[in-house]
């Protein structure tokens, strides 16, 4: 799935990146803890947490995540949007929490980053 088919699974708004959401995602992963992230993340991969600190992008950029969407129609400041600018990931909002927008995206068949497809 795309990131630009993912937008109205989840009715997500494009904070940044509106030019790169032909991008593939193949699974999610929900956590406000990055260190959990860093434990379970893998290939294209969508992170979705309600924090919107620096961390995130940070934490985005060290497992080459191409998509963070924020939860609860949290929208980070613009220094952490010009940060996901300059490192070319796509920051989405839904109005969502973390728990429902993953129901949401594992319905339309994007799998946990420690599920396969078909699981």
């Amino acid at each position: 799935m795309t990131i630009k088919e993912l937008l109205p699974v989840i009715n997500a708004r494009v904070l940044c990146g509106d030019d790169r959401l032909d991008q593939e995602v193949n699974s999610a992963c929900g956590s406000d803890l990055m260190s959990d992230v860093l434990a379970f993340v893998k290939d294209k991969t969508v992170l979705i947490t309600g924090l919107t600190n620096v961390h995130v992008m940070r934490t985005a950029e060290m497992l080459d995540i191409h998509c963070v969407i924020f939860a609860r129609g949290k929208v980070p400041q613009e220094e952490i949007l010009e940060e996901a600018r300059e490192l070319d990931i796509v920051v989405l909002t839904t109005e969502y929490t973390t728990f429902t927008t993953c129901g949401m995206l594992y319905e339309a068949g994007i799998r946990g980053t420690n599920e396969r497809s078909g699981a």
